[in-house]
């Protein structure tokens, strides 16, 4: 028998006082993405809340709760993630080359953001160069990638990334550990006292028999949960932070000098001891300009060449 209709009604309310509950919970969590996470049952209660409320009970592996966790923990505004979403749509072709993409109240319907959030995301693609806005037109699709100096910093992230695509990562070690050197902390911009994750490990090539690299990478003591996979031994270490932190890496700024071998990675490298050898110090900086990871890898002279090449823009006359 169906149950009575005033106790249908009672339990009509507390559902969409649970479902406002919830909502809460998201836009309050959302709300302060600034503070960094210190109750992980919590993070993950408001993943699951977040799919229930959109109604989809999805696994959470799923893209959707990716999504989720990304956007609370990788403190990134709202209005760069918005952005991230219209330049990828704009490269998967759904807005082509000459089309205009959706009007400010158009879009402020679609993603539920305010008006001087969409302004500010348009903004973004405007400085890369894919768009133009028109008066009385709109914003036209000026190119399907970005133009200038983005681009070549995500051609030299692809270039690392298609380093160690080629390469497999040995680790060493891997402590959480306070930081104690000097100069180690002027590297990662941290104070003293400060626990990251300490990696320490050796890069091989299938050409060499040694090994090409001693790598000491410290992690941000935001990401210092991070795992890796043994299956994941030719992935950058920044670009898992990125899939399973939700950040973002912007900039990877690099110095390089020619040293002599220390004599202890000397022994793990099967090189001789004070034989030249280069030192490539590199930070990985997100959109805000935070550290993210830093490291320092030390190359013998003979098993690692850097190769750079510079063109000149012809502009016609």
């Amino acid at each position: 028998m169906s149950a009575p209709l005033p106790k249908l009604a009672a339990e009509r309310r507390d559902m969409d006082r649970c479902s406002k509950t919830r909502v809460t919970l998201l836009t309050e969590s959302l709300g302060s993405v600034t503070t960094p996470w210190r109750d992980e049952a919590c993070m993950q209660t408001t993943m699951i809340e977040a799919r229930e409320v959109d109604g989809s009970m999805r696994p959470s592996t799923s893209s959707r709760s990716a999504v989720s966790m990304a956007t609370v923990r990788g403190q990134q505004p709202r209005y760069m993630q918005l952005a991230q979403t219209l330049v990828n749509e704009i490269e998967d072709g759904r807005y082509p080359v000459g089309s205009t993409i959706p009007t400010e109240f158009e879009l402020c319907e679609q993603f539920g953001a305010s008006r001087s959030t969409v302004r500010e995301a348009v903004k973004q693609l405007a400085q890369l160069g894919m768009v133009v806005r028109q008066p009385g037109v709109g914003t036209t699709v000026k190119a399907l990638k970005s133009v200038g100096a983005h681009t070549q910093v995500m051609q030299q992230l692809s270039d690392l990334q298609r380093y160690t695509a080629n390469t497999v990562l040995e680790i060493l070690s891997k402590d959480t550990e306070p930081l104690v050197d000097d100069a180690v902390c002027a590297l990662l911009r941290a104070n003293p006292g400060e626990t990251w994750l300490h990696v320490r490990s050796l890069r091989r090539s299938p050409d060499s028999v040694d090994a090409i690299c001693h790598t000491d990478a410290y992690i941000h003591p935001a990401f210092r949960s991070l795992e890796v996979d043994m299956n994941e031994l030719h992935t950058p270490l920044f670009t898992i932070i990125e899939r399973e932190f939700g950040e973002q890496i912007a900039q990877v700024q690099q110095e390089i000098r020619a040293i002599a071998l220390p004599p202890a990675i000397g022994q793990l490298l099967n090189a001789k001891a004070r034989s030249p050898a280069l030192w490539v110090c590199r930070r990985y900086l997100n959109r805000r300009g935070d550290m993210v990871e830093g490291s320092i890898n030390i190359h013998p002279a003979d098993r690692y060449t850097y190769s750079e090449t510079f063109q000149r823009s012809w502009n016609p006359a």
